[in-house]
């Protein structure tokens, strides 16, 4: 796809979205390459883009609210700063992706890729992320608050400083996870894989459900 054909699109896209559908089209970029865009603060809200190729893109500040990104390829892209709430990244590949104080909340994340991803600051209230693989990803000062990560890979993840107030984290892998100054108050550790200090401080200190 060339950049003016891309351009028509968005265009069209926008004023559909102005006149609530009067006039212009939704945009429909299933399965579109777009690998390295320039999308800086593109307005992409309830666009379909399933399985479409955005690696490397530059999604900072961009609107994918309610967007359709189901098996995209958003390894690499930068979305810093972008609204992705309600967005639909179920088996999106998003490994390399950096998300720094984006806005992920009630965003459908099952069995993404986020491993060593920035997550930090980011706003993740009541995502569904279970069986999402977040390895050495940096969610530092992240708000978890309701976040579903049941049987999501932790290992070595940073959440210091991170709010997980009533997260689902049962059967989740937690081994080497940083939790310092973690606000784990009413979260389900149910089955989680606690090992050594880790556990023994979590039990002393919280109330969790742990088995």
């Amino acid at each position: 796809m060339t950049k003016d054909e891309l351009k028509v699109i968005l265009e069209q896209h926008k004023l559909w979205l102005d006149t609530r559908g009067v006039d212009g089209q939704i945009a429909d970029l299933r399965g579109a390459d777009l690998h390295g865009a320039y999308l800086k603060n593109a307005d992409l809200s309830g666009v379909n883009l399933k399985g479409a190729n955005l690696s490397g893109a530059n999604l900072s500040g961009a609107n994918l609210s309610f967007a359709n990104l189901r098996d995209a390829d958003l390894g690499g892209a930068n979305l810093s700063g972008a609204r992705c709430g309600c967005a639909d990244l179920e088996g999106a590949d998003l490994m390399g992706a950096t998300f720094k104080g984006a806005d992920l909340s009630y965003a459908d994340l099952k069995d993404a890729q986020l491993s060593r991803d920035d997550l930090s600051g980011a706003d993740l209230r009541y995502a569904d992320l279970r069986y999402a693989e977040l390895r050495g990803a940096n969610l530092r000062e992240a708000y978890l608050r309701g976040v579903d990560l049941e049987n999501a890979n932790l290992k070595d993840a940073d959440l210091s400083g991170a709010c997980l107030e009533n997260a689902n984290l049962s059967f989740a892998n937690l081994e080497g996870v940083n939790l310092e100054s973690a606000n784990l108050m009413g979260a389900n550790l149910t089955g989680a894989d606690l090992n050594g200090p880790l556990r023994s401080l979590i039990l002393m200190e919280l109330n969790l459900r742990v088995q």
